[in-house]
């Protein structure tokens, strides 16, 4: 199996994220054991469809879900996909793969008086943690950044003097968010809270442990789900949920679609319009009030 090569050609021409190179990888290897244990071979770029649909039967008999199990078969079509650019197959066995049907998950925002309850009316601690935590949820909320974009955060992406925040989104595309002057002055305060930390090890980094190393995932989803349990009844409460609210809440003020888009960093107006339906409720209140002919 090609893996190396794969790997390498994700990240370094696709400008996949790491991340999900990794989730690619480990795919592949569950393939791989699959066809070892099951038709005792090694060779992924022998293997026919039949084959793979089985996989897909054990999968299913595993009670993954269907969302699951089209995530591990895109990997392994992107991976038959990269053997037929490099000339090693002549033919994708996934060519008429249809995915599994997967329901629409609607993501329910949190709403304006849940977060405001949070960032005004919780208690953050006055030391580094307390700090950093809820600078992580004001900008998660100011900025709409993702999670895995919030922890890759450098201190040169921050520019306290134009009040603006350099992301590095998906295919290393950059964009440029402005920060709220009350979200400025929580980073001066976290900067210094910062500065007092013992040791350092990722000086690069803008948020870190209090022992001085890059947060990772757990934490950031474990800071969100704590805060907002105490204020909110919602089964889902992740960084993703506060992103959706970003940008639900914007366009539930009147924002344009476009420039929502732009904030989010996506790169088709498609991604950003699973947001607009939240929206529509409140567009129905303003059409009410406001149309000539909404009291006839």
């Amino acid at each position: 199996m090609l893996l190396k090569p794969f790997t390498d050609y994700l990240l370094l021409e696709k400008n996949y994220a790491a991340l999900t190179v990794n989730a690619y990888q480990n795919d592949l290897e569950s393939f791989l054991e699959f066809i070892k244990s099951e038709y005792e071979t090694n060779s992924i770029d022998k293997v026919n469809y039949p084959q793979i649909r089985s996989w897909i039967v054990i999968l299913v008999e595993q009670g993954l879900s269907n969302r699951s199990i089209n995530r591990k078969i895109s990997a392994l079509n992107t991976y038959y996909k990269f053997l037929l650019k490099i000339e090693e197959i002549t033919k994708n066995p996934l060519s008429k793969h249809k995915v599994l049907k997967t329901n629409k998950k609607i993501q329910i925002p949190f709403s304006e008086d849940e977060i405001m309850t949070v960032l005004n009316d919780m208690y953050f601690e006055k030391n580094f943690e307390g700090i950093r935590n809820k600078l992580i949820i004001e900008l998660f909320y100011s900025t709409g950044i993702r999670r895995i974009e919030l922890i890759e955060l450098k201190l040169t992406n921050v520019n306290l003097h134009n009040k603006t925040l350099k992301v590095l989104g998906k295919r290393n595309k950059e964009r440029i968010v402005p920060l709220l002057e009350s979200v400025a002055q929580t980073i001066n305060k976290y900067l210094t809270a910062r500065s007092k930390l013992e040791s350092i090890t990722d000086a690069d980094r803008l948020f870190l442990t209090k022992k001085g190393i890059k947060i990772y995932e757990t934490l950031v989803y474990r800071i969100i789900n704590d805060y907002f349990s105490l204020a909110s009844s919602k089964v889902k409460k992740s960084p993703h949920i506060l992103r959706h609210s970003f940008a639900t809440h914007l366009l539930n003020k009147g924002a344009d679609l476009n420039a929502v888009k732009e904030l989010l960093g996506h790169s088709s107006l498609a991604a950003t319009q699973v947001y607009t339906h939240n929206s529509i409720t409140e567009l129905k209140k303003v059409h009410i009030s406001a149309h000539p002919r909404s009291k006839t």
